[in-house]
């Protein structure tokens, strides 16, 4: 059946706006398609959480699971200066194309996969332990988005179901990110002031929490020199 009804046709110059916007959408999802992926997955049985993987594309998109099927997967994104560090370190490191495991006789510290995507290409290597120093710091770079995921689960739990325990939780999110140690901040500012402008909230939790907010916030819009 005709989208136009009665035989009726938009005029020439709208078909052609048409057509040249399809052909752009069409360009657009291409290039979506072919753009790079970095996933990262480390299995540790015994600890908690026993898996963990992080999908990061390059406009700075990720997704934390910590499950294969993981049904509450968390998004966020990250800071676009974070996302060209981890890229860069992928490039130094050949895209995963080479060995990373150092065979030497060390404690189990979880078998860590990573792998680019990109087209047609599909890199990937695993390793529990590589002397490589690029793959240490990339390594270290997806164990802090680890971290930071965790903070977030563990204070949205506690902001929901346990107001007593909200304090502890930005203790801990306050040490973390006082060591340098969370990534994309801002994910945190829903919770944060919803618990700074809620008084059945501990008073020393309001306090912490507002701070926490005031100091993202901040980093996030630097004043002008």
């Amino acid at each position: 059946m005709s989208r136009y009804p009665n035989g009726d046709r938009p005029p020439a110059d709208e078909c052609r706006k048409m057509k040249t916007l399809a052909l752009f959408a069409f360009a657009c999802g291409i290039g979506f398609a072919d753009a790079p992926r970095i996933l990262y997955s480390k299995s540790f049985p015994g600890s908690v959480p026993a898996f963990v993987s992080i999908s990061l594309e390059q406009d700075g998109s990720a997704v934390y699971k910590e499950a294969v099927n993981d049904d509450y997967p968390l998004k966020f994104k990250l800071d676009l200066q974070d996302v060209a560090e981890i890229f860069r370190l992928a490039a130094k490191l050949d895209r995963f194309t080479r060995k990373l495991e150092s065979d030497l006789k060390v404690a189990n510290m979880g078998m860590k996969s990573l792998r680019w995507e990109e087209g047609a290409v599909n890199n990937e290597v695993k390793f529990n332990y590589s002397l490589d120093e690029d793959a240490k710091i990339i390594a270290d770079w997806f164990e802090k988005i680890v971290e930071t995921e965790q903070h977030f689960i563990r204070l949205e739990r506690t902001v929901k179901y346990d107001k007593l325990g909200v304090n502890q939780s930005l203790l801990y999110f306050d040490s973390s990110h006082q060591k340098n140690r969370i990534v994309a901040p801002e994910q945190f500012l829903p919770l944060l002031d919803r618990v700074a402008r809620n008084e059945s909230y501990l008073h020393m939790a309001r306090e912490r929490a507002a701070r926490l907010a005031d100091t993202i916030r901040a980093r996030k819009n630097p004043p002008s020199p």
